[in-house]
């Protein structure tokens, strides 16, 4: 899609291509098989802006696009899909400080997540309120200049390792108007973390609880007006779900690149597997699912860009379409690898496993056909 991208675009898809290449595609076996985290590879990538995409540059912020950040996101993810991942993660909460927060808030927190000095995780998600954000119970309750907080986060990226947790808790009983948000900062009294959870992928990154038992976090330290803080989380998703979708497309581009390796150097009853037509047929299906997943996901980013009225309708159409997409292709993939693709050693494997959750994150798949449908029919 090179000839829909401006030469400033083009430029800054190579430098995330050659990044991954370098740091991410050599190492991302062996950090999958050690759970291990790369905190010293991902603080590197803030030389290079992908600390703070969208965020703006009084601040250290890059001031690029949503489609800037899935072109990002879709090559980092070609090296590593997790990593890439987490690195969404941590943009959400710089975004979320930087739009909303005050201007000593930006001045204050901005800088340092865009240099990468912290790393932020972003806690929505509760045990009992998955797909139903709104029914979340973690409460902040107000105490002088301060609010104490008291509650449990599901399923947090970066749980334990991170600096800084964007966090929404309840300050009123007012349903979703009763959301509010808050910085809060590893260290403060109160705040503890689960038992890193054992996953089916994403294992280059900690995915623990985030437990509250009377965190006091002071007033300064909340986010915009009480109350308001559902509406600054579903305010990001639209740009979280393109860039889950984004990852999930470089995944499964390394996953089809190396099945069509594979069935160029695979002997089977005299000739190579590509000079079957079967395979040749299951290639080209292949190719094109996943361009036109590619057409979509860039035509919502355009869409969020440009503030469109349906822009949230094309994010969830986008981030439905191209996360099941994505994780047919990858395990198709491992299809054309017969036994092998099941093996560690080829690396698709793991591509399937990293990419299962994308069907999941950022609002099930089935949530977005919810909203979707919603407003294809509010008229």
């Amino acid at each position: 899609m090179s000839a829909h991208f401006s030469d400033e675009q083009v430029m800054i898809r190579d430098m995330a291509r050659k990044f991954a290449q370098d740091r991410l595609l050599p190492h991302s076996e062996a950090w999958d098989r050690d759970s291990h985290f790369p905190v010293d590879v991902i603080k590197s990538t803030a030389e290079l802006g992908f600390a703070g995409i969208y965020v703006k540059d009084d601040v250290g912020g890059s001031g690029l696009t949503r489609t800037d950040a899935a072109l990002i996101f879709e090559q980092l993810a070609y090296g590593d899909v997790s990593t890439a991942a987490f690195i969404s993660i941590h943009n959400m909460a710089s975004w979320m400080i930087d739009t909303f927060g005050s201007e000593a808030q930006r001045k204050a927190w901005v800088p340092r997540l865009t240099a990468m000095e912290l790393i932020a995780s972003y806690c929505l998600t509760e045990p009992g309120a998955g797909s139903d954000a709104a029914s979340l119970k973690t409460r902040a309750v107000k105490d002088g200049d301060d609010y104490v907080i008291t509650g449990t986060k599901q399923f947090i990226s970066g749980a334990g390792t991170s600096d800084v947790y964007v966090l929404m808790a309840r300050t009123s009983d007012d349903g979703a108007k009763g959301v509010s948000a808050f910085i809060i900062e590893k260290g403060t009294p109160g705040l503890s973390f689960g038992a890193n959870e054992r996953k089916m992928g994403w294992k280059s990154q900690p995915t623990a609880q985030v437990i509250l038992d009377g965190v006091r976090v002071p007033a300064a330290n909340r986010i915009g007006e009480e109350g308001h803080g559902f509406r600054f989380a579903m305010a990001g998703l639209d740009g979280g779900r393109l860039n889950i979708a984004a990852c999930a497309l470089g995944g499964a581009q390394l996953a089809l690149d190396k099945a069509v390796a594979y069935a160029k150097e695979r002997m089977q009853f005299g000739k190579a597997l590509a000079e079957f037509q079967s395979m040749q047929f299951k290639l080209a299906d292949m190719e094109t699912e996943l361009q036109a997943a590619r057409v979509m996901l860039y035509e919502a980013a355009g869409r969020l860009d440009g503030k469109t009225p349906d822009a949230t309708r094309w994010c969830a159409m986008a981030k439905r379409f191209v996360t099941d997409t994505a994780f047919k292709v990858a395990n198709d993939a491992l299809q054309v690898h017969g036994g092998y693709g099941y093996l560690a050693d080829y690396g698709v494997e793991r591509i399937v496993r990293d990419l299962r959750v994308h069907q999941i994150l950022e609002g099930t798949n089935e949530i977005m056909r919810v909203i979707i449908s919603r407003d294809m029919l509010k008229d």
